[in-house]
């Protein structure tokens, strides 16, 4: 028995190196379901983070054509990496509009006066709510939504040129092709 235990925790690493190496051949890590995939998002109507705006509502992404949504927060370190990103999106036409996620207004209108605003509505999230029930686990994440409101692709993580290029654009120029309906990091 004194001997079983001298190797337990050489066994046990050995059986956790194992699993990882499996987890690892399962796909990439930053893949997630997305519970609204071809889906319409739930319903919400979230108040406005500038008064003049007015509420952001899920009607709101029913436009006719696709749109973004972007979810960000002022503390979040990924979402200042992603922001040139937005812009780029914002001068290159495409709508995005957007869920500031646990903020506080002062410190989200702070953040964007200081980065720039890419958004055509901001809807104010305080406790979180409305960004759970899509599903956000964390900040930042994009969905890609189409006239119908209907989620097309979900972004997790900070967007970076080659996002821009090989997961977003292509709704905006071109119809995607079907295979293309996925989550991407």
């Amino acid at each position: 028995m004194n001997r079983l235990l001298r190797f337990a925790p050489a066994l046990v690493g050995v059986a956790l190196l194992a699993l990882f190496g499996v987890g690892l051949t399962l796909g990439p890590p930053d893949r997630l379901d997305s519970a609204y995939q071809d889906k319409a998002l739930p319903a919400f109507t979230l108040p406005p983070l500038y008064d003049e705006q007015g509420d952001l509502t899920s009607d709101d992404l029913q436009s006719g054509g696709p749109v973004l949504v972007n979810i960000f927060a002022s503390w979040c370190a990924p979402c200042r990496v992603e922001h040139p990103q937005l812009m780029a999106l914002k001068e290159s036409g495409v709508p995005i509009y957007a869920i500031n996620y646990k903020d506080t207004r002062n410190a989200a209108k702070r953040f964007l006066n200081r980065l720039g605003n890419p958004y055509t509505k901001i809807g104010f999230d305080k406790r979180g709510a409305v960004a759970l029930n899509l599903g956000v686990y964390g900040v930042p994440e994009t969905f890609v939504i189409d006239g119908a409101g209907r989620v097309l692709k979900r972004l997790v993580g900070p967007l970076s040129a080659q996002h821009v290029q090989n997961d977003i654009l292509p709704y905006f120029t071109s119809k995607p092709k079907e295979t293309e309906n996925a989550v991407s990091r």
